[in-house]
C-alpha cells in the first residue's frame, strides 16, 4: 500500500475506523490536559507570589505566555499537521507539552516558569488542532456531529475541572505539582497515540507556506497581546496601539500573501462559502459573549457572594456538567440531526443568551438565579458549539482538516480574549460611574471602604456593572446565533 493510500485510509473507510471510539478517547485525554492548563494556574497565583517572589507583571506573563504562543501558532500548527501528518504532530505536541510541564514543575525562578509555559503553548497548539482533525478523519460523515459533540464536551470539562484540580493539588502538595501531574497523562497519551491513532495527511502534499506561517503567527500573537494588554494599560496606551497596529499591518500582509500564492496555508476562498462565513461569525460572537461573561461571573461569586476560589469553581461546574451530560449521551447530536444545523445553532444561542440574562437580572439575589443561568448556558453550549464546529469543519475539504481545526481554535481564542477585554471595560466604566472614587479594582475599592455602608454601596455598584456587561454579552450571543443561522440557511438553500 502506498503512502498516499495509507494517509487516506481513515476517511475512506465506509463506517469509519474500527477503533474510532477508543481513538477518540485517547485524543480527548490529550486535549483535556491542554485545556486544564488554561485555567489551573489561576488558583496557584498566591503560592507563586509567595514562593517565587513573583511580581504582578510576572504572574501576567506566566498566564499570558501560554495563551499568546498557543493562539499565535494554531493556524500554523494545523497546516503543519495537514502537510507532515496529523499523528506525527500529535506525538510532537504531547512530547513538547510534557517537556514544558516538567520544566515548569521544577522551575525555581519566574523566568524559567514563563519560558516553560511558552513551550507548553507550542505543544498545546499542536494538540488542539490535531485532535479535532484526527476526529474528522476516523469517523464517517454521519457520525461527525456526535464525535464533535464529545470533543466539545471535553472542552467544557477542562474549563470546569481546571480550578478544582488546581485547588486540590495546592491543598496537598507544593505549586509545582499542578504541572507535574501532566506527566503520567502525557506518557499514557503518547503510548496510546503510537499504538492506536492512524496516520493521515493531505495526499497532495502542498509546499510549505513558510512566510504565511510567520505572518499569521506574528499577526495573531500581536492581536491577542493588544487585547490582553488593553484592560490593564488602557486602550490608548502605546503598548496597545503599537501591538494593535502591528497586528493590522501583518494580518493584512498575510491575507494579501495568501491570495497570491498557489499553495496558501489559509485559502481565502473559504470565506466565499456562506456556510463557512456564518459559522465563523457565530463562533466569534458566541465566544465573545461567553468568555467575557463567565470571566466576570467568577469575580461576582468570590467578591460579591463571598465564595472561596475552590467553592466558586464548584458553583460554576453545573454549566460544564450540563454540556458533558447532553453531549456524552448523544442527546445534543440527536437534536441537531432532527432540527437541522441552522435551527440548532439559533436555539442554542437563544438558550445561552437567556442564561446570561438570568445571571444579569437574578444573580444579585443569590445563587439560585446564577444556577438557572448556568444550566441554560450549558444546554445552549451543548447544542450550539458542536454544530458551529461541525459547520466550519464540513465547509473545508477533508485534506485541510488541520487548517480547519486551527481556524476553529483561533476564533475561540480571539473571541474569548475580546470578550474578556470589552465586557470587562463595560463593567469597569459602569463601576467607575457609580463610584467616583473607585480604585483600580473591586478588591482595592473594598479595602479602602470606610464602614459597611460604603462597602455595600461598592458591591452594589459592581453588581450593576456586572449586569450591564452580562446583558451586552447576551446581545452578542443572540446576534451571533441569528447571523449564523441566516447564513447557514442561505447556504443550504443555495446548495
Amino acid at each position: 500500500m502506498s503512502t498516499t493510500s495509507q494517509a487516506q485510509s481513515p476517511q475512506q473507510a465506509p463506517g469509519g475506523h474500527p477503533q474510532r471510539w477508543l481513538i477518540l478517547g485517547v485524543i480527548c485525554l490529550a486535549q483535556l490536559t491542554v485545556l486544564l492548563d488554561n485555567t489551573v494556574l489561576n488558583v496557584a497565583i498566591p503560592s507563586l507570589t509567595e514562593e517565587l517572589g513573583a511580581a504582578t507583571s510576572d504572574i501576567q506573563w506566566m498566564i499570558n505566555a501560554y495563551s499568546l504562543v498557543q493562539s499565535g501558532l494554531l493556524l500554523t500548527a494545523g497546516s503543519a499537521a495537514d502537510r507532515y501528518g496529523r499523528k506525527k504532530m500529535l506525538i510532537t505536541g504531547l512530547a513538547l507539552f510534557g517537556i514544558g510541564s516538567l520544566v515548569a514543575g521544577l522551575a525555581d525562578s519566574t523566568g524559567q516558569l514563563i519560558a516553560a509555559r511558552a513551550g507548553m503553548g507550542v505543544g498545546g497548539a499542536l494538540l488542539l488542532t490535531t485532535t479535532l482533525a484526527v476526529a474528522m478523519q476516523i469517523f464517517a460523515p454521519e457520525e461527525h456531529a456526535k464525535a464533535i459533540g464529545i470533543w466539545s464536551a471535553v472542552n467544557a470539562l477542562g474549563f470546569a475541572c481546571g480550578p478544582l484540580i488546581g485547588g486540590f493539588m495546592l491543598d496537598h502538595f507544593w505549586w509545582g505539582a499542578i504541572f507535574l501531574i501532566n506527566l503520567p497523562v502525557v506518557a499514557l497519551g503518547l503510548a496510546a497515540v503510537v499504538a492506536l491513532v492512524p496516520e493521515s495527511k493531505n495526499p497532495q502534499g502542498d509546499r510549505p507556506d513558510l512566510l504565511g506561517a510567520l505572518l499569521s503567527t506574528i499577526g495573531m500573537s500581536s492581536l491577542v497581546f493588544a487585547i490582553i494588554s488593553g484592560p490593564e494599560h488602557g486602550w490608548t496606551s502605546g503598548r496597545v496601539l503599537v501591538s494593535g497596529a502591528v497586528a493590522v499591518v501583518v494580518l493584512a500582509a498575510f491575507a494579501y500573501w495568501e491570495s497570491r500564492i498557489p499553495y496558501p496555508m489559509l485559502d481565502l476562498h473559504f470565506f466565499r462559502n456562506q456556510r463557512f462565513t456564518g459559522a465563523v461569525a457565530g463562533a466569534v460572537l458566541i465566544t465573545f459573549g461567553m468568555g467575557g461573561a463567565l470571566f466576570l461571573l467568577t469575580q461576582h461569586l468570590q467578591f460579591v457572594l463571598g465564595y472561596g476560589p475552590l467553592e466558586a469553581g464548584l458553583r460554576t461546574a453545573p454549566l460544564a456538567l450540563t454540556v458533558v451530560a447532553l453531549n456524552f449521551t448523544g442527546v445534543a447530536a440527536k437534536w441537531t440531526t432532527k432540527l437541522g444545523m441552522p435551527v440548532s445553532i439559533a436555539l442554542g444561542m437563544v438558550l445561552m443568551s437567556g442564561g446570561l440574562v438570568s445571571i444579569a437580572t437574578l444573580a444579585s439575589g443569590g445563587y439560585a438565579g446564577t444556577l438557572l443561568g448556568l444550566l441554560l448556558i450549558g444546554a445552549g453550549c451543548a447544542i450550539a458549539n458542536p454544530a458551529m464546529a461541525h459547520a466550519i469543519m464540513s465547509a473545508i475539504p477533508p485534506a485541510k482538516a488541520g487548517v480547519g481545526a486551527g481556524i476553529n481554535g483561533t476564533l475561540a481564542e480571539f473571541g474569548n480574549g475580546l470578550g474578556v477585554a470589552v465586557l470587562g471595560a463595560v463593567l469597569n466604566s459602569r463601576f467607575a460611574a457609580l463610584i467616583p472614587v473607585a480604585a483600580s479594582s473591586l478588591p482595592a475599592a473594598l479595602s479602602s471602604a470606610d464602614g459597611e455602608a460604603e462597602r455595600g454601596r461598592i458591591l452594589d455598584a459592581f453588581s450593576s456593572g456586572l449586569e450591564s456587561s452580562q446583558l451586552v454579552g447576551a446581545v452578542a450571543v443572540l446576534l451571533g446565533g441569528l447571523l449564523a443561522a441566516v447564513l447557514l440557511r442561505r447556504a443550504e438553500r443555495d446548495a
